[in-house]
Order: structure tokens, then C-alpha cells, then sequence
């Protein structure tokens, strides 16, 4: 008898008996008002992309080289520890990027929820979606834009801190003589963000 409970138990899991689990686990969540943060991760050309969505809206987009285990723990530490794998919610915002990536989607059209960032930093990632497709401004630029011409290092900062990359555009800034900047995805993943648009 113990041996068959054993052999059960090292049996290799049923992946697709897992996935529907999951999904059951999901939608009981949500029905009972328990998943405040849903999230998932879509293959896209710079690399897996955890996104991550309250009820209010998008809260979070992750590169990989962010580790995403560490991104969900900071979720759970400052928006709620009801975080749960839940694509779903999410079914949107993958198909707005896997129409990005396509050049077919030239701006966003998601809720956000812009949970992680206050003051200065809101300010300047409230006004990165201005930036036309295709199109960059200078950190200094980006300064002007938002009434604080000498706040270039913030404007860098709030920048480098977006919680929302990629939907919100911080990698169309720049810096003044033309280089690319730092980014949170990393040089490469900027320039080809950059390339992708210039080339549509």
C-alpha cells in the first residue's frame, strides 16, 4: 500500500493537469475577491517579460535580468501578498505587445495603476507616453517638459526607475549628445526597442 502512495507521489506531475489546476486556483481567487495582483510571463524578442496587474490596471513589467521572483517578492512587500499567477487578467497587455513587437501597435491603450512610483517620478513617467513612436527626446528634454529644467539627473532617475517599461516609453529618452542611455532592460534591449521603432 505505502509503496503505491510512493510511487504516486514521484510520479512526474501531469503539466497540463497542473495548468488547469492553476487556472482553477485563479478564478476561485478572483470570484472571492482574493488575487490582488495577477501576473504572467510572455516571450517577447528582448527576452521574457513578467507583467504583473492589480484590478486598477498594469502595476508592473519586468525584464528577466530584473529576476523576476525578486520583482514579485517587492510586489508582495509594497502593493499586497496576494500575488498569484493569473494570465488572464493579463490576456490584454499580451496581445498589445505581441502587437508591438509585430509593428503593428504604434502606443498603448491599457489600464495602469501606477502603485509603485509618487511624486517627481509619477510626474515625468506620466508624461513619457507623449514621446511620439519612432521618436526620442533628451533626458534634459524630458526635464523641460515636465517644468523643471534643471531636474535632469531626477528626470535620469525617474527614467531608471519605471515600473512600466516598454509600455511606458522610458526608452525613447536619451542622452543630449545622441548616446543611447542606460535602461533597465539593459543597452541592448533599448537599442532594439529603438530599432523596432525607427523601422516602422
Amino acid at each position: 500500500m505505502s509503496e503505491k502512495i510512493t510511487d504516486t507521489l514521484s510520479a512526474p506531475a501531469d503539466t497540463d493537469a497542473l495548468a488547469r489546476l492553476r487556472a482553477r486556483l485563479a478564478a476561485s481567487a478572483e470570484a472571492d475577491g482574493l488575487l490582488d495582483i495577477a501576473y504572467t510571463v510572455v516571450d517577447s524578442p528582448v527576452g521574457g517579460l513578467l507583467l504583473a496587474a492589480t484590478e486598477r490596471g498594469l502595476v508592473r513589467v519586468a525584464y528577466a535580468r530584473e529576476d523576476h521572483d525578486a520583482v514579485l517578492e517587492t510586489l508582495a512587500q509594497k502593493v499586497s501578498p496576494r500575488v498569484l499567477r493569473a494570465p488572464r487578467r493579463l490576456d490584454a497587455t499580451a496581445r498589445e505587445l505581441e502587437e508591438y513587437f509585430a509593428g503593428r501597435r504604434t502606443a498603448f491603450d491599457l489600464p495602469l495603476d501606477h502603485a509603485l512610483s509618487h511624486g517627481f517620478r509619477q510626474l515625468v513617467q506620466s508624461r513619457l507616453p507623449d514621446i511620439d513612436y519612432g521618436t526620442t527626446l533628451s533626458y534634459k528634454q524630458v526635464a523641460e517638459l515636465v517644468g523643471s529644467p534643471a531636474a535632469v539627473r531626477a528626470v535620469g532617475t525617474a527614467c531608471a526607475t519605471n515600473p512600466l517599461p516598454v509600455v511606458v516609453p522610458c526608452h525613447r529618452v536619451v542622452k543630449s549628445d545622441g548616446g543611447i542611455g542606460q535602461y533597465v532592460g539593459g543597452v541592448e534591449a533599448k537599442a532594439a526597442l529603438l530599432e523596432l521603432e525607427s523601422a516602422a
